[in-house]
């Protein structure tokens, strides 16, 4: 058997005379022979796995192999995601840059947003540009303001040289609250019962 280009002895494959077993539910049992080690799973209904053979002797656990593999599988996505996520992207605009290109790098900026990695926005001013930087801020105000619902602004507006620059960090998903229940109205209080008195003779 082989996981990840590793050998991983499962059952009859695992040819030591003693091990150390654990149980299904993490018990440890202590060192067995390797014949009612591979019993003991087989009666269970379960695989006998090699987990630690490099130990003195091998550890192996029961358990079922294939709910094992898949969750190393899952591990290995999530560490491979771990590693992708959280990457600094920059994009660069010009401070005269059309609509439509804007609008597309925007939309660039929204997908590394969404795959959870930071982005640097910069303006880069070149030569009359500098004196207008407030195209600059007009630009990443409108970056800003478009892309609120997936970023937010780290920090403040950052000035070097002939760049201006925000950071724009991803929101983290958080469950929208719904309304919270309406609180039954209240009774109108009843009147006060009327006093009944003898009625009067004559």
């Amino acid at each position: 058997m082989y996981y990840d280009n590793k050998r991983i002895r499962i059952n009859r494959y695992i040819n030591v005379a003693q091990v150390r077993l654990i149980a299904s539910d993490g018990t440890m049992i202590g060192i067995k022979p390797i014949l009612e080690a591979q019993n003991m799973a087989r009666s269970a209904g379960l695989d006998l796995v090699e987990i630690a053979p490099m130990a003195n002797p091998p550890v192996c656990k029961i358990m079922d192999f294939s709910k094992y593999l898949y969750e190393l599988d899952k591990q290995a996505r999530e560490n491979r995601k771990k590693q992708k996520a959280g990457v600094l992207k920059e994009i660069r605009l010009n401070p005269r840059i059309a609509k439509h290109d804007l609008e597309t790098k925007i939309r660039h900026i929204e997908t590394f947003l969404k795959g959870q990695n930071k982005v640097r926005v910069t303006v880069v001013f070149h030569g009359r540009e500098n004196q207008h930087r407030n195209l600059g801020e007009e630009i990443l105000m409108n970056v800003k303001n478009t892309l609120a619902p997936v970023g937010v602004v780290e920090g403040r507006t950052q000035m070097m040289g002939n760049r201006m620059s925000i950071m724009l960090t991803p929101v983290l998903a958080v469950p929208a609250k719904g309304p919270a229940p309406a609180k039954p109205a209240k009774a109108p209080a009843a009147p006060p019962p009327q006093a009944q008195g003898k009625p009067s003779v004559p």
